[in-house]
């Protein structure tokens, strides 16, 4: 019986596999607004009814490509990390967010894209959202620790901004200086602000190819954070 049950659930994992395969071919043909159980049954010869036991709904199946998209991200980034240097490791971490996301338009713009009408995405999504934040903040508490890190010495933040940054950044990353997290949060926007201009066709005619512009800005950025 037990191997029977490991069978049954292999072969749902399988399945559930291919079902988000064929979603994720959706997106590159019509979008995520477009995405459509029926389509995906069709595409795979099941009936809709039999897919609903995988996916109750489309948002069901859209919280799930969301998850694996951040996670591939993360997971990318983290394969990036590690070593005595720090700036290198920056560079290559912003590196590899942008591989990944030049080798998956789709997805990208699934979780960085245009908002999905009707879809609001779940607490779930949270934790996988932020793998790429949380690999920079340890970067740069391992900075502070070790002497690296050279806070801005800029006006004080406004009441407002000290606010937020009490309740969502300080947790997340007690030891770093509060003006180094602000500032953290602004080269994050700033890298995928970049990704856009890059895959969404707004660099053509000026930064392209784009290589040396992403290397030249993500030390900047290193540079702003005051990483040194």
């Amino acid at each position: 019986m037990n191997a029977g049950r490991t069978a049954r659930e292999r072969a749902r994992a399988e399945l559930t596999e291919e079902i988000k395969g064929a979603a994720r071919r959706q997106l590159a043909t019509v979008g995520a607004e477009a995405l459509s159980l029926r389509a995906v049954s069709r595409e795979l010869g099941m009936v809709s009814s039999a897919l609903y036991r995988y996916f109750p709904s489309r948002d069901e199946l859209l919280t799930a490509l969301i998850i694996d998209a951040y996670d591939a991200l993360g997971e990318a980034a983290e394969a990036a990390a590690g070593g005595d240097d720090l700036l290198a490791e920056w560079v290559a971490i912003y590196a590899a967010v942008r591989d990944w996301a030049r080798a998956h338009p789709q997805e990208y713009a699934l979780i960085y894209g245009s908002p999905i009408s009707g879809y609001k995405a779940p607490q779930t999504t949270v934790e996988p959202a932020i793998r790429v934040p949380l690999l920079l903040l340890g970067l740069l508490q391992r900075a502070q620790a070790s002497g690296r890190l050279s806070p801005p010495g800029d006006a004080p933040e406004p009441s407002g901004l000290l606010a937020q940054q009490t309740e969502v950044l300080v947790p997340l990353a007690p030891d770093v200086p509060p003006a180094v997290l602000v500032r953290t949060v602004i080269v994050w926007t700033q890298l995928f602000g970049m990704l856009s201009f890059e895959l969404f066709g707004q660099l053509v005619g000026s930064m392209d190819p784009a290589d040396e512009f992403f290397e030249s800005a993500s030390r900047q950025m290193a540079a702003f954070v005051g990483l040194t």
